[in-house]
């Protein structure tokens, strides 16, 4: 009984420390390359042992078929590919993502309350974003970075989590919604303060989701927007010119941003063509980038196709693209299905309105690589899983009473 429950405390203690650790593994990175891995592993054999010892399958769901065929599609196109520079490097990118995946629904389902990964999702997203306005405030960038290299990856993170704070607001505590205030305030303003383009646009497909499907009221919308607002006229009061030259400085990339990321799709769509079955490996689009593209960018060989769909295609081809896509059909299915059958609503159209910021972020992004996505997958489909159960009780709770 003690070992089960330290087991049960441990996993919840790894799960939230993988969780919230994630936002801001360029802090980890920075400190050792491969300490930001350690939550994962540690995870992934902590569970293996407790689910081993208890003999415990972990608890199906559709998802899990269309993950085994991804998987299967990596690997194919990584053996046919083996001898590219990127293909052992990025199939090692693929496995761990899809098996974290399948660890968090289990413990969703099982041990660890949602709401508590939720929180450590937030908690996390919410130092990056802190660090993103350090980073543009005291260390004087043109573009926040904090805990990442890239401005639009750190937009990304952070706006995939500003909707799960509206499913952190407690009804009655002032205090509690003061603090997800303060939080929600503190990821718009980092997502901004990144001048990121495709997270803005993202924030606002998650914003509209949340409106339409009364999440949050349109006031406290507005009120959030306002004390956002209000910090951005502080900004500018003190910090004018160097917002002024940042805004400058971005406009005057835009446009090539624009060119480059229109090159690199339709190089990206040419592979797909040329290689539909097993497209060009894991990593390939990076290897291959130059010869296709026939020395298009001299000062960037290996790039990202800044789309993620297009990049998948292209490396995975086209039974990788559509078990990928079925990835992320399956999960927003699962929402759906829960919300039918009585899942909270509060809990759910949030990681619906977070999914729909991964997915539009995508088109001008490759965040395959990134927990974000396959974080809202688990907890989307380990949300129906929990009505499921919840509605077997119900139903067999009659009966045990008769």
């Amino acid at each position: 009984m003690n070992d089960a429950g330290t087991g049960t405390r441990l996993l919840r203690v790894l799960a939230c420390s993988t969780v919230a650790l994630a936002p801001v593994e360029g802090y980890l990175i920075a400190v050792h390359p491969h300490l930001a891995k350690v939550p994962v592993v540690l995870l992934a054999v902590v569970w293996a042992v407790v689910r081993v010892r208890a003999r415990q399958a972990p608890v199906p769901h559709p998802v899990h078929l269309v993950l085994l065929v991804l998987t299967a599609t990596v690997l194919a196109a990584a053996a046919v590919h083996v001898a590219e520079p990127f293909a052992l490097a990025y199939t090692l990118r693929w496995l761990p993502f899809v098996l974290t995946t399948v660890i968090l629904i289990d413990l969703v389902s099982r041990e660890v309350p949602i709401r508590a990964l939720l929180a450590a999702a937030v908690a996390g997203a919410v130092v990056a974003g802190g660090g993103a306005l350090y980073s543009l405030v005291v260390e004087g960038r043109t573009r926040a970075s904090g805990p990442m290299t890239d401005p639009n990856d750190l937009s990304y993170v952070l706006v995939a989590a500003v909707p799960l704070v509206v499913a952190l607001v407690p009804e009655e505590r002032r205090r509690g919604r003061a603090v997800a205030v303060l939080a929600a305030v503190v990821l718009i303003a980092g997502a901004a303060a990144t001048f990121s383009r495709g997270g803005g646009l993202a924030l606002l497909a998650a914003t509209i989701w949340l409106v339409a499907r009364r999440a949050v009221p349109v006031r406290v919308l507005a009120g959030v927007g306002a004390v956002v607002l209000g910090l951005g006229a502080v900004a500018a009061w003190f910090s004018g010119t160097e917002l002024a030259r940042a805004s400058s400085e971005k406009a005057f990339i835009a446009q090539s941003n624009v060119d480059t990321r229109e090159l690199r799709w339709q190089v990206a769509a040419r592979m797909l063509a040329d290689s539909p079955v097993f497209g060009t490996g894991p990593g390939g689009f990076r290897s291959e980038y130059t010869p296709v593209s026939r020395l298009a960018e001299i000062g960037e060989q290996t790039p990202v196709a800044h789309n993620m769909y297009l990049e998948v295609g292209a490396e995975l081809g086209l039974p990788g693209l559509l078990a990928f896509f079925g990835v992320l059909a399956v999960a927003g299915l699962a929402t759906e299905r829960a919300l039918r059958h009585g899942a909270d609503r509060r809990l759910v159209v949030p990681l619906q309105a977070s999914l729909l910021a991964v997915l539009v972020a995508s088109i001008f992004l490759s965040q395959q690589y990134y927990l974000a996505l396959w974080f809202v997958v688990a907890l989307a489909c380990a949300a129906e899983l929990m009505t499921r159960r919840r509605e077997t009780v119900e139903h067999a709770r009659p009966a045990r009473d008769q």
